[in-house]
């Protein structure tokens, strides 16, 4: 084996490490997560090997949750009466955070 099949081999290893490590503790600040290729990274999906319900995935709530344009959720398809219960903290400096600043690219 090569120094540049070991290097590769490590390198994808040390990329596994950190995608477990986002996947355990996501960070709660917008400006924390991955820039470049790495924030383009995906978690599960079709080629997974594990469910919603079993996986990092299942800390974002249950999977049956709908949130509609107007404002309303439903849970396995029964609406919700009180929509704020399902709705979480604002990410810091995201589009929702009410002491964000304003983004200056949105329409006016």
């Amino acid at each position: 084996m090569s120094d540049e099949d070991e290097k590769t081999e490590h390198q994808q290893k040390m990329e596994a490490a950190k995608i477990r490590a986002l996947e355990d503790d996501p960070p709660e600040r917008l400006e924390d997560w991955p820039d470049g290729q790495a924030k383009y990274e995906t978690f599960g999906g079709a080629d997974g090997d594990h469910s919603y319900d079993e996986g990092p995935e299942v800390k974002l709530g249950p999977h049956s949750v709908r949130h509609h344009e107007d404002g309303s959720v439903e849970v396995d398809g029964k609406q919700v009466d009180d929509p704020s219960e399902l709705k979480g903290d604002p990410i810091p400096g995201g589009p929702t955070d009410p002491d964000g600043e304003s983004n200056p690219d949105e329409a006016s």
